[in-house]
């Protein structure tokens, strides 16, 4: 069989197609299962795939939850296109539609990544914008979220991809079963190969489709992985020691492998200088797949290739364990920070501020906070969704408590306004007045209760303050008119007075007593409305229309209580004309007539109580005369009071 072998040597294409071992099975390198071990090992060691796609979910699910912004970085990837971050939102989404049409889902992935972190980026300096015009407008911005059109089609586009990746990674699940199903199948085809009755050639022919139809079958479960190779190699050791296959032969086919392996060693150790985490683990582990499929080397040469390989591998693996840990020292820190942040909100939320500017300048402290969480990277995944719930929490606590005070601070201010509104309408129901020092002294009186009405917004301040304003300059500079021309209206008051007290002296009484008495209450309105006079003839002159006036009461033969309640009700009837002014004048005078009206009972009462004592004394007649008199007196005094009081109560 041998010679055979031999002879047909040249039909054979590539000696690498037939994996040989020594021509004896006792001499079998029994290292080649170990090794097989020992790669797995070291596989399942840097196979970081899992940790690469769990990381991958979180950031995704982050994105969609929370406010930060900043903690997306783009994927150190060499397929990311140079115009992502020249395209808008619009252009990103159609550019993300379109890679969805490829057939292989896993290799648009860093793409798609990366589209989406610049996707929201760029959302995020679009909410920030909209959200500063907000405050620039005076508007109330917290939980403010802008959301668009534009973003709601692109949270639909990378669903599809979600979706069609994971339907990728089920689909590839099912065939690395099928997969183990095909080459257990050719584990059998090799088994059988010894049992066969072909020329050797033949033989050797079907042994080579066999190792070609293994090559091309496709990734097996990890956890059948080692027994799969193990079960393979002892099929090709057995195969090798029924054919006896001859050392040239076998020699150059170990060469062959060992070229193989040292250019596999020479590429796993050009991975210590990639950048990408990523990209080095994936094709570690290809690598790793080709080794196992090259067959075995010189035994000479076996320990150097191999350690040569798994050397390179372990400094690979350590350098993406040390990436991994300082990650998570990194998040652990990041950690650390967002518990800083989350408290000091937390503190300043249990405060409660007392003015607008406190408020606001709290809120530009809580805003760095903000801005600074958006530029810590992530906690670790367990604490990652909790912190930022406490963060959350603590911040809508602090608005939820501003959003209170502005609400009480803009009812209160409701209440200021209309306060402010209604000494507004009572000072402009006094600008026309011409009682200069009354009118004067109440418009200060409205002065000072406008300080002490409180705060109005900025806008509405302006405007109701020029209102009340407007309404006070009117009669202060009516009044600074009146005063310049002062001497001139005063001579003028007094020859109105004197004509006046001229057609008081010259009325002819008519027989309706009446009329009479109207014409009297005409006299004496028109002389109110007339006004002041000189200082220096104001009682002389005061005095005279007095005395025109009672005289023409003396023909009228009124008597005395009639006559003092006509002056009594005309007095009060002139400060009804003014009853802004003079509503606590007819008040305070109601008040007087009760005081003397109390003080006359009681003087009446104590003279009645004498003159009990006065009739046992002798000679007693005299002063008992003298007290019945006053005691009439008082009485027709408090009589005219009591009518006095009616005529108030009738106002």
């Amino acid at each position: 069989m041998n010679e055979e072998i031999l002879n047909n040597s040249e039909n054979i294409e590539s000696v690498n197609d037939i994996n040989t071992n020594d021509l004896n099975p006792s001499n079998a390198d029994t290292s080649t299962i170990q090794e097989n071990k020992d790669l797995t090992s070291i596989s399942d060691d840097i196979d970081i795939t899992e940790l690469l796609e769990s990381n991958d979910e979180d950031e995704t699910e982050i994105l969609d939850d929370e406010i930060i912004s900043d903690e997306i970085s783009i994927t150190d990837s060499s397929t990311i296109h140079v115009a992502y971050n020249e395209m808008s939102k619009e252009e990103l989404l159609e550019t993300l539609t379109k890679l969805l049409e490829t057939d292989n889902i896993m290799t648009i992935k860093t793409d798609i990544e990366n589209i989406r972190a610049i996707f929201y980026k760029k959302h995020r300096q679009e909410n920030e914008s909209k959200k500063q015009l907000l405050i620039d407008q005076g508007e109330e911005v917290e939980g403010f979220d802008f959301t668009d059109e534009t973003e709601v089609k692109f949270k639909d586009v990378y669903k599809q991809f979600k979706d069609a990746r994971f339907n990728h990674l089920k689909k590839f699940e099912t065939e690395k079963e099928d997969n183990l199903l095909k080459k257990n199948a050719l584990i059998d085809e090799i088994k059988n190969l010894v049992n066969k009755e072909e020329s050797l050639n033949k033989t050797f022919q079907d042994f080579r489709e066999i190792q070609k139809k293994w090559k091309e079958i496709g990734p097996v479960p990890q956890s059948e992985l080692i027994n799969l190779w193990e079960s393979y190699n002892h099929q090709v050791e057995v195969f090798y020691s029924y054919v006896n296959i001859n050392k040239e032969l076998r020699d150059l086919d170990f060469k062959k492998n060992l070229e193989l392996k040292v250019e596999l060693c020479e590429k796993t150790e050009e991975l210590l200088l990639e950048s990408s985490v990523r990209k080095a683990a994936e094709l570690l582990q290809d690598y790793h797949t080709k080794w196992r499929e090259i067959g075995p080397v010189m035994l000479e040469q076996k320990e150097e290739i191999w350690q040569r390989f798994k050397e390179a591998t372990t400094k690979i693996n350590k350098k993406h364990q040390d990436y991994y840990l300082n990650l998570k020292e990194e998040q652990e820190q990041n950690l650390i920070a967002k518990e800083a942040i989350c408290t000091e909100i937390e503190s300043i939320s249990e405060n409660k501020f007392d003015s607008p500017k406190k408020w606001s300048d709290i809120t530009n402290r809580i805003i760095e906070l903000q801005n600074l969480w958006r530029t810590i990277g992530y906690a670790p995944k367990k604490q990652n969704q909790k912190i930022f719930d406490r963060f959350r929490a603590a911040c809508n606590i602090f608005f939820n408590r501003k959003k209170e005070f502005f609400n009480a601070l803009k009812e209160q201010n409701n209440i200021n306004l209309q306060k402010k509104i209604d000494i507004c309408l009572i000072a402009e129901s006094l600008k026309e007045s011409t009682d200069w020092k009354e009118t004067a002294n109440e418009l200060i009186k409205l002065q000072r209760e406008w300080k002490n009405t409180g705060h109005v917004t900025k806008k509405q301040s302006d405007d109701i303050w020029k209102r009340f304003r407007t309404a006070c300059d009117y009669f202060f500079n009516k009044k600074d008119d009146y005063f310049k021309n002062l001497e001139q209206n005063l001579e003028s008051n007094l020859e109105l007075k004197k004509a006046l007290i001229s057609a008081v002296n010259g009325y002819i009484p008519v027989e309706n007593v009446k009329d009479n008495l109207d014409k009297l209450k005409e006299f004496q309105k028109e002389w109110t409305n007339i006004g002041h006079v000189p200082f220096k003839v104001k009682d002389s002159i005061q005095n005279e229309f007095r005395q025109a006036i009672n005289k023409q009461f003396d023909k009228l033969n009124i008597d005395k209580k009639k006559k003092e309640t006509f002056f009594f009700k005309q007095h009060i009837d002139n400060l009804k004309e003014k009853p802004q002014l003079n509503k606590y004048k007819i008040s305070d005078e109601r008040e007087r007539i009760i005081k003397n009206m109390k003080q006359l009972e009681a003087d009446i009462a104590l003279l009645e109580n004498n003159i009990g004592f006065f009739s046992k004394s002798k000679n007693a007649d005299k002063f008992i005369e003298e007290f019945k008199v006053k005691i009439e007196q008082n009485k027709k005094q408090l009589a005219l009071m009591q009518e006095q009081i009616k005529i108030i109560d009738n106002v």
